[in-house]
């Protein structure tokens, strides 16, 4: 069960620590491997960035995991960290 008490890790984070850091892949040898910018890839390690399904494509080819995979760390990411400050009663039929 996911904690709702805070917001779950960015794709950027999973994909620096438990990826290039273990593989001693820079930044930049990701980014010419998959023939994107270097600010892309950055960006998304930094949090600044989303991970688009073109990228979640990518990157599951080049590190053998699954585009659902990262696109479902993005999803839950997103959720959680747009999540209304407000709370909306359920719509009700009338009449």
């Amino acid at each position: 069960m996911i904690p709702r008490s805070r917001i779950p890790t960015h794709p950027g984070e999973i994909l620096a620590k438990e990826f290039l850091d273990p593989m001693e892949v820079t930044q930049v040898d990701l980014a010419r491997h998959l023939g994107i910018p270097v600010q892309r890839v950055n960006e998304i390690v930094r949090g600044k960035r989303g991970v688009t399904p073109q990228t979640a494509w990518l990157l599951s080819q080049a590190l053998g995991t699954t585009p659902e995979f990262w696109m479902n760390l993005q999803a839950h990411h997103d959720l959680a960290s747009s999540q209304p400050g407000q709370h909306v009663k359920r719509l009700r039929r009338t009449g």
